[in-house]
């Protein structure tokens, strides 16, 4: 009996006192110890402020002068797809290699595709770049075709250079009936990763569709040899890539489908060749305009204003009624 009283005696002395400093913690700590409760106007405060955050206002002279540089650059490529200035065409051509290219590896690529298809779109705050190349793509695509392509895009830019300078005695022209066939093969490669990506998951394939990480000087042993074939091979087929297995090509072709303003067609194109041996993407057949492969180069458009080339022009100059001789 001794020992069990002094046992309760102790349980006892335990519990009074854990509850004493328990009353003396709690009569020391002071009211700006408790969980403060906020108002329902300072909870309204808070969210304005994480807003204004991410508003556009709140972006950083980086943002801003990246913002410019970018708009920038598709002025300059707009107003020489306008003016179909040569020597411009050429300037934009360098210009976007080094912009888009090495100093912002920023293409359109085969991975905003999956995004577009997924509804996985960056934020407008930190996407607005983003945006004004995809929404300028899409927009100039539907207004004069794959504009993108033959004035924007790094890889293309950087094949038409090549084309310039490779010896034309090296160009290895592929037959029409191949051509006319081959075409297709990128919108294949198209539908081919597309389900592999939705079925895998795995975006990496985009490295091995398609070379823009080459601007990144980044890539593996097996990367980097496909790209070297791939360049060497271009030498001999010009525009190899951009013709054959551009995925995004492919799928800016489908939409060029909606292309509001085309290039015109005279009647004596029905006949005359000049234009559909200029070409360099192989978009013209006949008298026929392939929308879908036209990349607006611009080549055959300065030919049709070209009076002393373009037959249309030449026909109509000899067919004018002469002023009688005086």
């Amino acid at each position: 009996m001794t020992v069990s009283r002094v046992l309760v005696s102790l349980v006892w002395l335990i519990v009074i006192g854990a509850g004493v400093l328990s009353q003396d913690a709690v009569a020391q700590s002071g009211p700006g110890d408790q969980p403060a409760t906020l108002s329902l106007d300072e909870l309204t405060a808070l969210m304005e402020e994480d807003e204004a955050q991410d508003s556009i206002t709140s972006m950083t002279p980086d943002e801003l002068l990246d913002i410019a540089g970018l708009v920038l650059v598709l002025g300059i490529a707009l107003v020489s797809f306008v003016t179909q200035q040569v020597w411009l065409k050429y300037g934009v051509f360098i210009l976007v290699i080094g912009y888009f290219g090495f100093a912002k590896s920023s293409l359109v690529s085969i991975v905003n595709i999956f995004a577009i298809l997924e509804g996985n779109l960056p934020t407008f705050r930190h996407g607005v770049p983003w945006y004004l190349l995809i929404g300028f793509t899409v927009v100039s695509t539907i207004l004069w075709g794959r504009l993108y392509c033959g004035r924007l895009c790094a890889f293309g830019a950087l094949t038409q250079l090549m084309d310039r300078i490779v010896p034309a005695r090296w160009r290895i022209e592929p037959p029409t009936w191949f051509d006319r066939r081959a075409i297709y093969l990128k919108y294949v490669i198209l539908v081919a990763v597309l389900v592999y990506y939705f079925t895998s998951g795995d975006f990496l394939i985009y490295r091995y569709v398609e070379p823009f990480w080459m601007f990144t000087l980044n890539g593996t042993m097996v990367m980097w040899t496909l790209l070297t074939v791939l360049l060497l091979a271009t030498v001999f087929v010009r525009n190899l890539y951009c013709r054959y297995f551009c995925s995004v090509g492919a799928a800016l072709g489908i939409l060029s489908q909606l292309t509001v303003f085309r290039i015109k067609r005279w009647r004596e194109c029905n006949t005359c060749k000049i234009c559909e041996h200029a070409c360099e993407w192989g978009a013209i057949d006949g008298p026929r305009i392939s929308v879908a492969e036209c990349v607006r180069c611009d080549d055959c458009e300065r030919i049709y204003d070209d009076q002393e080339k373009c037959v249309h022009w030449i026909v109509l100059r000899k067919s004018a009624p002469r002023e009688p001789a005086v």
